[in-house]
C-alpha cells in the first residue's frame, strides 16, 4: 500500500497581510471570518474538499502565482464574473469558452473560477 494519499489537502498562497487576506478571501468566497490565525501567520479557510491555505510567512512580491494553481468552482460563470466585477476585483480575461476566466488577489496572485 502506498502511504502517500491521492488527495491534496491544501493549496498555500502567498499573502501579505493575513489579516486584509482572510478578510477578502472570506468575503469574496461567503465564508464567516472565523478561526484563528495560526503561529501569527496561517489562516485556513474553511472550504468544502481542499483547503486554501493563507500563509503571510512565505509572501514576497516574486512569489505570488502568475497562473492558477488551482481553479474555484461555479455553477454559474455569469453570474460569478458579474459578482467579481461588482466587488471591483482585478478581473484579468472575460469569460473564456463560457467556462472559465481569471482574475487577481489583492497580492497579485493568479486565480480562476471555472464551471
Amino acid at each position: 500500500m502506498n502511504p502517500i494519499q491521492n488527495k491534496i489537502g491544501g493549496v498555500f498562497i502567498p499573502v501579505s497581510n493575513i489579516e486584509h487576506a482572510r478578510d477578502w478571501y472570506c468575503d469574496m468566497l461567503g465564508l464567516p471570518v472565523d478561526g484563528d490565525i495560526l503561529f501569527g501567520h496561517i489562516y485556513v479557510l474553511p472550504m468544502e474538499g481542499s483547503s486554501i491555505v493563507l500563509d503571510s510567512k512565505i509572501y514576497a512580491p516574486d512569489h505570488v502565482y502568475q497562473v492558477p494553481a488551482f481553479q474555484l468552482r461555479t455553477h454559474d460563470i455569469v453570474q460569478a464574473y458579474a459578482f467579481m466585477k461588482e466587488k471591483k476585483v482585478q478581473l484579468l480575461t472575460e469569460i473564456q469558452n463560457d467556462h472559465w476566466f481569471n482574475f487577481k488577489d489583492p497580492d497579485g496572485n493568479v486565480l480562476m473560477i471555472c464551471k
